[in-house]
This record gives structure tokens, sequence and C-alpha cells, in this order.
């Protein structure tokens, strides 16, 4: 089997403009320059990953089937998209059945290791880019490398990724940057 090499991605604040519950594909915004940065690491031949919280399940805002639907429609805008892993589990849910802690939910490693196994991904080799320090926690506890995307407000103490960018593009340029490293 093909060991391949993958770009995990967080969505919300990272692909999309979303801080909050997002379960309405009509209201979802591609941030500048997020589709160019998934274009060019695609077409470099890097296996595209979501990796997604997504608790406004647990919360009862809105349902697995929104979930989909926002991703299919993130798909009609932004293209090359592997798969999406999504965790609707949250310790504060109101749904009994979401209610509580899951290795799925970031910072827990659990949706990385699920793609790591569906897809025979090369986890050294491979990034985990996202705008939370939950996002480089995940990424960190399987050992791959890590690209916290900056802005007012977002980076504390907490952990210390691989990398800073500012966007989602300039993190996908210093992912092919590093590539072209002999």
């Amino acid at each position: 089997m093909v060991v391949r090499k993958a770009v995990f991605l967080d969505r919300d604040g990272t692909i999309i403009d979303n801080q909050g519950d997002l379960g309405d594909p009509a209201a979802v915004t591609i941030i500048d320059g997020a589709k160019e940065a998934i274009t060019s690491l695609a077409e470099a031949g890097w296996l595209l990953i979501v990796i997604t919280n997504q608790a406004g399940v647990a919360r009862g805002v809105f349902t697995e089937k929104d979930i989909t639907s926002v991703h299919d429609h993130i798909d009609t805008l932004v293209g090359p998209i592997e798969r999406y892993y999504y965790c609707c589990h949250h310790p504060e849910g109101v749904l009994s059945e979401w209610t509580g802690t899951h290795p799925w939910r970031k910072p827990n490693p659990g949706m990385i290791l699920q793609a790591v196994d569906d897809f025979n991904i090369d986890i050294e080799a491979s990034w985990m880019i996202g705008d939370t320090a939950r996002d480089i926690q995940a990424g960190q506890a399987v050992g791959c490398k890590t690209i916290w995307l900056t802005a007012p407000g977002r980076v504390t103490d907490e952990t210390t990724p691989t990398l800073f960018a500012p966007t989602l593009g300039e993190a996908a340029l210093f992912v092919l940057a590093e590539e072209q490293v002999p």
C-alpha cells in the first residue's frame, strides 16, 4: 500500500470565516486565499483532510446532516478536500448522546489517527494547520508538524507549533517550500 503525506486542516477560522456554530451552507464564507492554498497543496500531491470539532450538534443548534451540507458547499467553493472528519461531542452538550468527552474531540488526536489509518498516512511527513491551541495540540499528539494561524487574540502560550503563519495561504507556502529543501 502506498504511504501518503497529508495536510490536516481545521475548518472554522482556517478555511471558512466562522467562530461559532455553523449549520447553514448559505452562511459559509471562504477566507481570502484559502481556495488558492488548497488548490496549490492538492496540485503538489498533498492529501487534504479537514479535522473539525462540531459541538453545535451537542448543543442542539444543528444536525449531522447540516454539517454534511456545509461540507458539501465548502467543496463547491474550494475544491479538492479528500475527506472531512468531525466530532460532535462536547462536555457541556444538551443532547445526551453527544455530551461528554470523546477521543475524536480536539485536542485529542482521534480524528487524525482515524485518517492515518484510513489513508495510510506518513504522519511525520504531514502537517496540521489550524487557528487554535487545540488544533496544534492534536497534531503534536500524533507527531506531525504544525502551523498555527495567527491573528489578534488567537495565539497563547499553551503550546508551541512548528511554525506560525498569518493565513492558510502563507502556511501553504511554508509546506510547499519545505518540500523543496533537499
